[in-house]
């Protein structure tokens, strides 16, 4: 496909991922950017060629060469450029396009595809607090995404040292723990597992599951693990934080938020019915602990700065805070964090990326049977919900006749609004959505899951 994006000196980290993917797909990349030196570094880092410029401009798209692009991506630091952009390249002649935008204003307004011309409306910041709200609702859990509208849960856990999962096989995981929970995949010594039943569990596995929120929640339960938190401090008033608030209200999740900006508490409690908003400074110890953190469930840290987020995040752990989430930007330092002992974190750029890479992969789909994708493991594994249909060859084949590719599961099968967790006998029909653990690249129809 070619596809255009605009506006990679806003981007940053996330421009990088975006064009070290997309090029290493051999897709046709074109970037515009007014900084020439962005532009220049851009083609010689990556497989991609550059028109330096403004992207509202219709000269500069023109040359860029919009009416035989396949996809266009305006993410600028700027929402109203951005959408600019899209609307003037709608009308150029490209039929898909993607906008970042962040203002809760927009987030309302653009519901429906095709608004304005508009095919995706990505929001870095709604999507990272809806991951913290997932979190928080499985605080064991250091990563939760949903499948199917929420019906189907992926969640990733740590075994910690000492854990009773320490030396059990797969096969006999539901003899002591009977929740309805399937184990998908598993990252150990940094490196990916699609396990089978024979796979024993270890101290400092990562582990990833498939469930109903229920299951997940019946299954950690039973290890003795810590509930859903039910009283949350946030430190810093971003629209991340905004989002969450109004979030976790929803869930009825008591939240406390801690801001240094008296303006900008003041906006905060007008538009917040339910979170008690305090101003004040979240790195004040004194004020940190008048404010209960050594009660509270759970603490995320939503600063402007990655490393007063660290520093913050690092003393609500030595508080003993069963949950600690921290944004960070600079990924480099997520391993630092996880060393430390905090594991759950979230990046606004890394959410802007994944969204997009999960749309052109919608995009790229032969039969558009592709619903939702995601990548773990350092990117090593895809997670892929597909539609059935009747062109799948192996239609109401019990999964154990199916000659299935290596290094592949059949993680769960939802057929009417209902999750069925796979066992041999079962049987994939047209209408059933099916996810699909592998360590394959780019399957892009469920027939690709067959060895033939």
């Amino acid at each position: 496909m070619k596809i255009i994006i605009a506006g990679i000196a806003g981007l940053g980290a996330v421009g990088e991922a975006i064009m070290q993917e997309l090029s290493a797909a051999e897709h046709n990349i074109v970037v515009i950017d007014k900084d020439d030196q962005k532009i220049e570094n851009a083609i010689n880092t990556y497989d991609v060629n550059g028109v330096i410029g403004n992207a509202a401009s219709s000269a500069v798209l023109n040359e860029a060469g919009v009416a035989t692009a396949d996809l266009f991506i305006a993410a600028t630091a700027d929402d109203e450029l951005n959408i600019l952009c899209c609307i003037i390249a709608n009308k150029l002649g490209i039929k898909k396009t993607i906008a970042r935008a962040s203002k809760p204003e927009y987030q309302e307004l653009f519901q429906a595809e095709g608004d304005l011309g508009l095919s995706l409306m990505v929001n870095p910041q709604y999507e990272a607090a809806m991951e913290i709200s997932r979190m928080l609702r499985f605080p064991s859990a250091i990563k939760v995404n949903s499948f199917s509208g929420g019906l189907a849960e992926l969640v990733e856990f740590r075994v910690p040292q000492g854990s009773p999962l320490i030396g059990i096989s797969l096969k006999d995981l539901g003899k002591t723990y009977p929740a309805k929970v399937l184990i998908v995949a598993a990252r150990r010594n940094d490196k990916p597992v699609i396990p089978t039943g024979d796979f024993v569990i270890a101290a400092e596995d990562r582990l990833f599951l498939t469930a109903t929120s229920k299951s997940i929640y019946q299954f950690f339960k039973q290890l003795g693990w810590n509930k859903a938190a039910r009283n949350v401090m946030i430190v810093g008033g971003s629209t991340t934080a905004y989002y969450l608030c109004q979030q976790l209200e929803k869930l009825k999740i008591n939240a406390k938020l801690i801001e240094k900006s008296k303006e900008r508490c003041l906006r905060l409690s007008e538009q917040l019915n339910k979170t008690t908003v305090i101003c004040g400074d979240g790195t004040d110890q004194e004020m940190m602990t008048e404010e209960g953190i050594d009660s509270t469930d759970a603490f995320v840290a939503l600063g402007n700065i990655d490393e007063q987020n660290i520093i913050m995040s690092m003393y609500a752990a030595s508080k003993d805070v069963p949950k600690v989430i921290t944004k960070i930007d600079q990924l480099a330092y997520y391993d630092m964090l996880q060393k430390s002992g905090i594991y759950s974190a979230v990046s606004t750029k890394t959410s802007t990326a994944e969204q997009i890479i999960r749309f052109v992969r919608l995009l790229e789909s032969k039969e558009s049977t592709v619903k939702r994708v995601f990548h773990i493991i350092d990117g090593t594994t895809e997670i892929i919900e597909f539609v059935a249909t009747e062109r799948f060859r192996a239609c109401n084949v019990p999964l154990r006749e199916m000659n299935l590719k290596r290094h592949l599961l059949v993680a769960a099968i939802i057929r009417e609004g209902i999750l069925i967790t796979p066992s041999g006998q079962d049987v994939i029909m047209p209408g059933d959505n099916v996810i699909i653990v592998t360590l394959h690249e780019e399957l892009s129809s469920l027939n690709d899951i067959l060895n033939i």
